[in-house]
């Protein structure tokens, strides 16, 4: 079975350690692990094993091996581990909390926790996620990690803006698109967070926290025309911003169409003021109303 939770000071570390093969190993780890909870860090590198504890490459892959092996410590993948909390005893599969993960895997590059995650961040969502998405401006390859997959999304260095800190535990915090950002982000590529609707969803259930200007403002710093029309259309449909405001957004319209959802088939009317093919069935989206 697969666990994730939140970490408090490993106390059964230093008894398990006496059942190790020799006193200096169990005193190790307690060092490793001592220095970890210090530092406020549950995942953690080979390379922080040798900055606290000196050793040589190849005693602190002994070292990991046999506190693996115990259950302390937890194997993400290759070079990446994360302790155990006590309460879920000699554990081989925890992973931890999933954000602090997927900050950890991009390993010191600019990244933000985006789509359908930052809409669960921002209680934007009402089912539980099951994907951990990732936006960076370097390519990684999505992987599943005991279980929980992690995808990343290729964005260009310019695109990098309206990030925000969220605070996972009280150790760690990972960056995350801000509420609007992450509506933008929906908007362009619905297929991270479940369609169109439910990009309208999250929108609608933190209405009254999101600022229209700024909505409209990335829209148009991030150029892209479906975005555009989508985000035009849906606060018009929902009333959400003076007719001042979404002027701004006709104004930058081209003579070409999108389709308001790309996961549904190219059917149903073209809405000329937006230029955009509602292919979404209008009892849907007034239903969002009723979140």
């Amino acid at each position: 079975m697969v666990l994730t939770g939140r970490w408090t000071m490993p106390r059964h570390i230093l008894s398990a350690d006496l059942q190790g093969p020799s006193k200096t190993a169990g005193a190790r780890t307690a060092q490793l692990t001592t220095a970890l909870h210090e530092r406020g860090q549950t995942t953690f590198t080979l390379a922080d094993v040798r900055d606290i504890t000196c050793l040589s490459a190849a005693s602190a892959r002994s070292l990991i091996r046999h506190a693996v092996n115990r259950g302390i410590v937890s194997r993400l993948e290759s070079g990446l581990f994360v302790l155990v909390p006590p309460e879920f005893g000699r554990a081989h599969e925890f992973s931890g909390n999933p954000y602090v993960v997927a900050r950890e895997l991009v390993a010191g590059a600019d990244y933000y926790i985006s789509h359908a995650s930052a809409m669960e961040l921002h209680r934007m969502v009402t089912q539980p996620q099951f994907v951990i998405f990732t936006s960076t401006m370097k390519r990684f390859r999505n992987r599943t990690i005991h279980g929980t997959e992690f995808r990343f999304v290729l964005i260009r260095p310019k695109d990098m803006f309206g990030l925000t800190p969220h605070w996972i535990t009280k150790q760690d915090a990972v960056k995350v698109s801000d509420l609007e950002r992450t509506v933008i982000d929906g908007l362009r590529l619905p297929e991270y967070c479940g369609g169109i609707t439910e990009v309208a969803k999250g929108l609608w259930i933190r209405r009254a926290d999101i600022k229209t200007s700024r909505l409209i403002e990335y829209a148009l710093r991030l150029r892209v025309g479906a975005v555009i029309r989508r985000l035009g259309y849906l606060l018009e449909l929902y009333r959400l911003a003076p007719a001042e405001e979404l002027d701004r957004l006709r104004s930058s319209l081209t003579a070409t169409y999108a389709v308001l959802d790309p996961l549904v088939p190219a059917e149903g009317p073209h809405v000329s003021s937006w230029r955009l093919r509602i292919n979404i069935a209008p009892e849907e989206l007034e239903a969002v109303r009723r979140t």
